[in-house]
């Protein structure tokens, strides 16, 4: 079994946040955290603060650390910084790589499987990770990372404010993109990335989501998130 680090669990908490299994303002527990991963609390703490500066979770005097509620200026943001980003990233790419369309379209056909299954929190984490998947393919490593966080924030935003944007809909926007760049159109798959991140954004509605559930679902939640062999 792979050893427990604070950075193991600070990774499996913004997993379950792209799984959308985590909501915001769910409460984490510290001793619950111990327990699930059977460390020390104070190995739970590190990983809390490395989540912390990372702006996932926030701490609250005498109640102890909670998924962070992103503002609406601060879900506008992340949805800008994705754009500037993932835009980018298309930019460019001036020819379609054979390689990088097949592992696209493996992505794309696990995140269909995913739709007409019963996992939510499987089509939820490989919708999200197609954005990084695709980053990760066109070459663009030390962008990962950044592009992980930024769309954790975004789906933050979207459990929060409710978004209508359907599975199906994002799915199929996914593969128009890796339509467009094997045909090696750059410029019509970078505009309708754009288009994307759009239409997930403007799919937000105005009130707030309903309360997080209670603290007994935080094992659950951490679980890995079933991915398909080829996701992996």
């Amino acid at each position: 079994m792979p050893e427990v680090t604070p950075t193991t669990i600070a990774e499996r908490v913004v997993e379950a946040i792209l799984a959308q299994k985590l909501a915001p303002g769910e409460r984490l527990g510290e001793q619950q955290l111990a327990e699930n991963f059977g460390v020390s609390r104070t190995m739970v703490r590190e990983a809390l603060m490395q989540l912390q500066a990372r702006g996932f979770v926030e701490v609250q005097s005498r109640r102890g650390w909670f998924v962070v509620e992103p503002s609406a200026e601060e879900a506008r943001d992340a949805f800008s910084a994705r754009r500037i980003i993932e835009g980018g990233i298309l930019a460019e790419s001036g020819r379609p790589l054979s390689k990088v369309i097949r592992k696209l379209r493996e992505h794309i056909a696990d995140e269909k499987r995913a739709i007409a299954g019963a996992d939510a929190a499987t089509r939820a984490f490989l919708l999200a990770d197609f954005h990084v998947c695709l980053a990760d393919q066109m070459g663009h490593r030390l962008l990962c990372d950044v592009l992980r966080d930024l769309t954790a924030r975004t789906t933050l935003a979207a459990t929060l404010f409710q978004s209508k944007h359907e599975a199906g809909q994002s799915c199929a926007e996914h593969a128009a993109i890796v339509a467009a760049l094997e045909a090696g159109e750059t410029e019509r798959a970078r505009q309708l990335m754009l288009d994307h991140i759009g239409n997930v954004e403007e799919a937000l509605e105005a009130e707030v989501a309903a309360a997080p559930a209670a603290d007994e679902r935080l094992r659950a939640t951490l679980a890995p998130v079933a991915l398909p062999r080829a996701a992996r």
